[in-house]
């Protein structure tokens, strides 16, 4: 037991030492450094402004975000309604095939993401495969222009993130109680109605979750607008790459980056705030 114990105590010391180092220490130095100055000789320097933050409401800032919600927010939708069905399916399944569709969703994160979206590129190019096959069926007669445009971002987005939202609502779908769906139907409802107010309720807190688990990556993400978007998509995820690394105004950067965090920290207690609700159900 006291082997246990000091195991224990150790694991978690090292594990509290690890996210103070690598993850609270650097995000209060990006939040200290958003409240600092930036000039042509210095990357930080004094006197303490808040110059960073009245900056947020330039009317080009403004543009990136609302541009970076909405193809965020679109890339998650999609994500749900592929997602949603093929994680019902997978959890409901009894046949030994069930195996093979969770490893089909693993298998992705084999790969490295940055070769995944240059794949892309050989598909949806003006010569690539699938202009190449819709040309041949005769669908169409000219390429689609779908490479280097918000089609190509999207399209690079929901194959990046899918499994983040097929994950945690297949877990939620796997704890479904039985007699709930059997009682429903025992009452008279149809497929649909316990669909809506049976299932759709409780495996809300995995639809959350795998909202939240796309929807941040795909607001940060700038490897893949750069990639399939070239220069015509500036998300939020370029635009604190670029104060960072070309335009080297870092308290601007570090200014975007706190108030992602936020918006991250918003995220999840909306999630914990939707789980606890859930289980005082339960208790009931």
């Amino acid at each position: 037991m006291k082997h246990d114990n000091r195991f224990r105590n150790i694991s978690l010391t090292i594990t509290w030492i690890w996210l103070f180092l690598f993850a609270l220490l650097p995000f209060c130095l990006a939040v200290a450094a958003s409240f600092l100055s930036h000039s042509e000789n210095n990357l930080i320097e004094m006197p303490v402004t808040l110059t960073n933050y009245q900056q947020l409401s330039n009317t080009v800032y403004l543009r990136i975000f609302e541009k970076s919600f909405f193809i965020a927010g679109l890339s998650t939708f999609l994500c749900l309604i592929l997602g949603y069905p093929f994680a019902y399916i997978i959890a409901r399944m009894q046949s030994k095939w069930k195996n093979l569709l969770l490893l089909l969703v693993i298998i992705p994160f084999w790969t490295s993401s940055l070769i995944r979206s240059y794949a892309l590129i050989a598909i949806i190019k003006a010569k690539g495969i699938l202009n190449s096959l819709l040309i041949t069926a005769g669908l169409i007669h000219h390429p689609l222009p779908i490479l280097f445009s918000n089609y190509a971002v999207m399209i690079g987005l929901v194959y990046n993130l899918l499994p983040f939202m097929i994950l945690p609502i297949m877990t939620n779908v796997e704890r479904l109680d039985n007699r709930l769906i059997d009682a429903a139907r025992d009452l008279g409802a149809n497929r649909f109605t316990t669909f809506r107010k049976i299932i759709v309720p409780l495996t809300m807190p995995g639809i959350i979750a795998g909202s939240i688990l796309v929807f941040l990556p795909a607001m940060t993400i700038f490897y893949i607008p750069d990639i399939l978007g070239g220069s015509k998509s500036i998300l939020l995820g370029n635009l604190i790459q670029n104060q960072f690394l070309i335009a080297q105004n870092w308290p601007l950067g570090s200014a975007f980056s706190t108030l992602l965090t936020i918006m991250l920290a918003t995220l999840i207690l909306i999630y914990l705030w939707s789980t606890r609700g859930n289980k005082k159900r339960e208790w009931l």
